[in-house]
């Protein structure tokens, strides 16, 4: 570990945010670096659809399903899932500490004609602010984060009462070490090495006992798997690679 990585503050771990800012320019190259996120996307936008207009009773198939409705993607890169929730009608905060990637987002967000609130901010800053929304968005991020309890701590802060938060991760298993940094890293060089290092990655539990303590109870829980004979991901009842859980604050809303 370097000086660097040591003289992190809060939940911003410095060196995966240099990581990341130094390939954003590839956020929306469906053939890019990040083309293992595009594959991964629709399975992340049916779940977090599903879930939302059940939980808010909406009508899944209108145009402005989430028109109504604030959402936070925290750690959310180059935007690949705020400008989905956008069209949808939410009114959405896309939250990155790393300002090249929020740039990226915001010359793309532009492009794409949709408003969004691209700031770059930390999760605990956002939380200190006051700041409270219908959804968290917390997708493929907390196993980048210096400290995972806090930065669980301050975005479960953030959920309102009746709200939902998704978080999508990857498992600390030797299942999820030969096929997310092996197989995906070095075999199939899918990722850049190094894009995953095996003791950041969290275990269900290392999220459900946070976010229990942030007043959030799990509500569902589910693998999401490849295959390679039709080159796609879907979800499956296997949690030791890839996975999604889905927490929510108090009863459901009204």
């Amino acid at each position: 570990m370097t000086d660097k990585a040591r003289e992190n503050s809060g939940t911003i771990d410095t060196e995966e945010v240099a990581r990341f800012s130094a390939m954003a320019e590839e956020w929306w190259d469906p053939a890019g670096k990040f083309k293992p996120l595009h594959k991964f996307n629709p399975v992340r936008l049916a779940y977090i659809k599903q879930e939302v207009c059940r939980r808010f009773d909406r009508d899944p198939k209108a145009s402005d399903a989430f028109k109504g409705l604030r959402f936070l993607d925290i750690g959310c890169g180059g935007g690949l899932l705020c400008e989905p929730m956008a069209r949808l009608g939410a009114e959405v905060v896309g939250a990155d500490p790393s300002q090249t990637n929020i740039e990226i987002a915001k010359l793309h967000m532009r492009s794409s004609g949709l408003d969004i609130d691209y700031r770059t901010e930390t999760a605990e800053a956002l939380a200190a602010a006051g700041e409270s929304f219908d959804v968290v968005l917390n997708m493929e991020v907390v196993e980048h984060v210096a400290d995972v309890p806090l930065f669980l701590e301050a975005t479960g802060s953030m959920v309102r009462p009746g709200g939902l938060m998704f978080v999508a991760t990857i498992n600390r298993t030797l299942k999820a070490y030969a096929l997310a940094i092996v197989g995906a890293e070095f075999v199939l060089r899918w990722l850049p090495k190094g894009t995953h290092s095996y003791e950041k990655l969290v275990k269900p539990e290392e999220i459900e006992t946070p976010l229990g303590q942030a007043g959030l109870t799990i509500i569902d829980r589910s693998g999401v798997s490849y295959n390679p004979l039709t080159d796609s991901w879907a979800r499956s009842r296997d949690m030791d690679v890839n996975y999604m859980l889905l927490a929510e604050n108090g009863e459901a809303a009204k």
